[in-house]
């Protein structure tokens, strides 16, 4: 009755358009009413939920992709992109994809690439006699490779709700090359969609034009390179490594680019401190509706029910996969992570998989989510940019569905995609 009320209460608030980190904690409170339990436990729970250390790496980084949105690293990175693959059929779309998959790789936040690349590339899509729906579809889709490809402060998440047994560092190298295969996936489709539907291709600008391109780019790139290497060398945190990169990026935005303003930089830190407390809040909701979670057992019943469907670690994985692909429609992305890595780890653990892999393997379902209805956020940013109805995008956006699919099936049953690169750098 406790676990109904629960569920119930936290559905009926997302039913009412309450936020989620809202619907969490009222939801949370009844439960604790209902049990009896002193409400200071609860507030213990929320306190002891947002006192991790590596949770102060998350500020940083969004504060680092909203200075590189606002002071011109996005715009070089397409022009790197468009000059090393835009004379390929369709050109444009591909483009668009290996912009994510750079820009993504940088500022870890996929509705920052939706609206930020979406900005740039859309209406010169548009222009060049591409489809509103193509350019929507495929920059909403590869915007997921903002939280698979390292820096993702979703993969911080993942190892705070794992109970810190999972290394960040692990975790940013595992999903290295999951991310580049998804995007190699999508860039096929969007080149094959290109071909039937006619789309031209850019004239190649040349050697030099592409290393020229590469140079500029390059400042912008060592933000990437800053965040993820000082935690793979071992020689900073996490947090220090997000601080450093926001740093950086603040002075080449300044004082290489010379691109930010005083409005875009007011803009980028009211942007960061929004988005942050946000995060912040469903850390806190969720730690305490994660300890009614546990004192209902529900990890282990759930763990009990899922090995009696059937023992075959084939079939577990691919329910645990459409249960997440379900949850990822219907529900934000933080709020999952934080509610659902301890009750599916104990599941996967149980069958032998490693628990990086299933990070890599949660953080593809949920990104699927950003683009799908109802509550898909790129695909609703995607859509306002691209000045298009959802109806009109998702009659269409099916065949890159098809390929993240793809890709996320190849990353659950082949562990050596996600976790050759740990194992090698352990």
């Amino acid at each position: 009755m406790g676990l109904a009320l629960l569920f119930g209460i936290f559905a009926l608030g997302l039913i009412a358009g309450m936020p989620v980190a809202f619907a969490l904690g009222l939801a949370t409170v009844a439960g604790f009413v209902y049990e009896g339990l002193p409400l200071f436990i609860g507030f213990q729970r929320i306190l002891s939920g947002i006192s991790v250390f590596s949770l102060l790496a998350i500020p940083f980084f969004i504060f680092a992709g909203d200075l590189m949105m606002q002071g011109g690293i996005a715009g070089r990175l397409v022009r790197l992109a468009a000059s090393a693959v835009g004379r390929v059929r369709g050109g444009l779309g591909v483009v668009n994809v290996t912009s994510s998959m750079l820009f993504g790789g940088i500022s870890g936040s996929a509705v920052a690439d939706t609206s930020a690349l979406g900005a740039i590339l859309m209406p010169v899509m548009k222009e060049k006699g591409y489809d509103a729906d193509y350019a929507v579809n495929v920059t909403v889709t590869s915007s997921v490779a903002g939280v698979v490809i390292p820096p993702s402060h979703n993969m911080i998440l993942f190892a705070v709700a794992a109970g810190g047994g999972v290394s960040v560092s692990q975790l940013f190298l595992a999903g290295v090359v999951p991310g580049i295969l998804m995007c190699l996936c999508l860039g096929v489709v969007a080149w094959w969609i290109a071909v039937k539907r006619g789309y031209p291709s850019e004239e190649f600008p040349g050697w030099y034009a592409l290393l020229i391109s590469f140079a500029v780019a390059i400042p912008g790139l060592l933000t990437a390179v800053i965040i993820v290497g000082g935690v793979l060398s071992g020689v900073m945190t996490v947090t220090e490594s997000g601080a450093f990169g926001a740093i950086w990026a603040l002075l080449v935005t300044i004082f290489v680019y010379r691109e930010l303003t005083w409005e875009g930089f007011k803009a980028a830190v009211i942007n960061s401190v929004r988005t942050t407390a946000l995060v912040m809040m469903l850390v806190a909701t969720a730690s305490a509706f994660a300890y009614l979670l546990a004192l209902y057992r529900v990890p282990d019943n759930l763990a009990t029910f899922v090995t009696s469907l059937s023992t075959n670690p084939l079939v577990i994985l691919l329910l645990l996969n459409l249960t997440l692909l379900v949850l990822g429609m219907i529900m934000d992305m933080a709020a999952l992570i934080l509610i659902c890595t301890p009750i599916f780890l104990p599941v996967v653990v149980g069958i032998d998989m490693d628990p990086v892999q299933f990070g890599v393997i949660m953080m593809m379902n949920l990104g699927l989510g950003l683009c799908t209805p109802p509550v898909g956020a790129c695909l609703f940013v995607g859509c306002v940019v691209g000045g298009i109805r959802i109806e009109e995008a998702v009659k269409t956006i099916w065949p890159f569905y098809l390929a993240i699919l793809f890709a996320l099936l190849l990353v659950t049953y082949v562990p050596a995609i996600s976790m050759t690169l740990p194992n090698l750098l352990k």
